[in-house]
């Protein structure tokens, strides 16, 4: 494709994904009405992708602010890896960026900033393999599409979508480019998300039945990043939609742990929300009574809880709280029919193998981890502690992925489940809309989901 007709190309996809994004959910059922169907002319599935092995992973970033930057530092530290690219419309971040990789005596990539599309100039690169995409949500579905679209792997940070009609401009995308699109769910390589990962795979809890996932952290204090910073842009959603607003940091490993679109999918979900008071409240406390933070009319729930039904019945629940005082949790809990795993704090129970009654906990982790700890645990979670990143789950992601994409393996995630688990954003937000009636996730593996391979315990 010409660098004409590639710009051309480019500037279809992002109407369409602005489309998409305006859209709301008023899409939910697609496709003609049908949920799922058999992919477009000229697609095909990217279940179990594997592109050829790359010797060397060339890099770029898009948005390298508060997590973005992580992602940078992460990269100078893995082998294999070339940053040929950053960019960023913030010239600060972006030279801080710069200057990380330099000073770690790497060569100097190119840095692109001059306005919000400069990063079309990166992606028109033809020394870039992957893109990291990490900048406010609205933008994460049309820098990904795009990014496929040029011919490089997206590699797009949570939640990838925002509206339904933006998950299947993924699923489509990859499908017709025959791309990876990875959403980074770095939740889902921490130490006891693995470790229950491993304890699922050895049937030691037995048949699962019920999973509870959550995002519970209390974050009004970023109502005061008002022109940088996460804040300055994330606090508006609460202004906008009334819905679970970030739901896959919990919900990530348990649909590992399910086989969700590998074995079994999310079927239909009911979401209800408290009422919207925390944030009015904390505006109204910290800040003048003209202040823009106390004329935004807040209608997110301070708490959101979804149940979520699979086809073959399990159950789900799924919460968000970034609102009230609590402590931070993310549940983490996983039941089957011999027993149960739970997070915050960690703690098993098992009716058969265990050191207890089933009717009381067991905290002591020390065992299970020296009986459970997951292979790519035991054989990087040293190097991965030291290197850090929320406990090393984020410098751990980012090793598992260069590694998969060097030895031609299938990566861990992929644009399925990147549409699924961002489906709940919308899909909380049209249950809520109707006193918590149920409504179907689409099949965004179009059935494929039937015979796809469960991740295994890779080491």
């Amino acid at each position: 494709m010409s660098s004409i007709d590639r710009r051309k190309f480019l500037k279809a996809s992002l109407a369409a994904a602005t489309v998409a994004a305006t859209a709301g959910c008023a899409t939910t059922t697609n496709r003609g009405g049908v949920i799922g169907g058999s992919p477009l002319t000229g697609q095909k599935s990217v279940m179990g992708l594997v592109v050829p092995p790359m010797e060397t992973v060339r890099v770029g970033f898009i948005g390298v602010g508060q997590r973005g930057v992580g992602a940078v530092k992460h990269f100078c530290n893995l082998d294999g890896v070339e940053i040929r690219g950053i960019c960023d419309i913030d010239q600060q971040v972006l030279d801080r960026a710069v200057n990380i990789v330099t000073a770690r005596g790497m060569p100097r990539p190119a840095a692109y900033g001059e306005n919000e599309h400069a990063y079309r100039d990166l992606l028109e690169r033809d020394d870039i393999d992957i893109v990291i995409i990490s900048t406010p949500w609205r933008w994460h579905t049309p820098m990904a599409v795009e990014t496929m679209l040029a011919g490089k792997h997206a590699m797009v940070e949570v939640p990838a979508a925002l509206t339904i009609d933006e998950a299947w401009l993924l699923v489509d995308t990859a499908e017709q480019t025959q791309k990876n699109c990875m959403m980074l769910e770095n939740v889902c390589y921490g130490r006891d998300e693995l470790m229950a990962l491993n304890m699922v795979r050895k049937g030691l809890l037995g048949d699962l039945l019920h999973g509870e996932a959550a995002y519970i952290h209390e974050l009004r204090w970023q109502m005061k990043e008002i022109d940088r910073k996460t804040g300055s842009w994330r606090t508006r959603w609460h202004a906008l939609r009334n819905a679970n607003l970030y739901p896959t940091h919990g919900l990530g490993p348990i649909a590992q742990y399910m086989n969700i679109n590998r074995g079994d999918r999310f079927d239909y979900m009911n979401s209800m929300s408290s009422p919207a008071l925390g944030r009015a409240a904390y505006a109204e406390r910290e800040f003048p009574a003209d202040h823009q933070r106390n004329r935004l009319n807040y209608i997110a729930g301070d708490i959101n809880t979804s149940l979520i039904k699979t086809v073959k019945g399990r159950t789900i629940m799924v919460q968000h709280d970034t609102t009230t005082p609590r402590p931070y949790s993310r549940h983490n809990h996983i039941q089957g029919t011999n027993g149960v795993f739970a997070g915050f704090p960690n703690r098993i129970a098992l009716e058969e193998g265990g050191r207890k009654s089933f009717h009381e906990w067991d905290y002591d982790m020390d065992y299970w981890y020296q009986r459970y700890d997951h292979p790519l645990w035991r054989r990087m979670g040293e190097v991965a502690e030291r290197n850090g990143g929320h406990g090393g789950m984020d410098f751990l992601m980012f090793w598992r992925l260069v590694y998969c994409l060097r030895n031609g393996l299938p990566l861990d995630q992929d644009v399925y489940d990147a549409a699924a688990w961002s489906a709940v954003t919308p899909l909380s937000e049209a249950s809520v809309k109707n006193r918590g009636d149920s409504v179907d996730f689409p099949d965004f593996t179009r059935g494929a989901w039937k015979t796809g391979i469960p991740l295994g315990v890779v080491s």
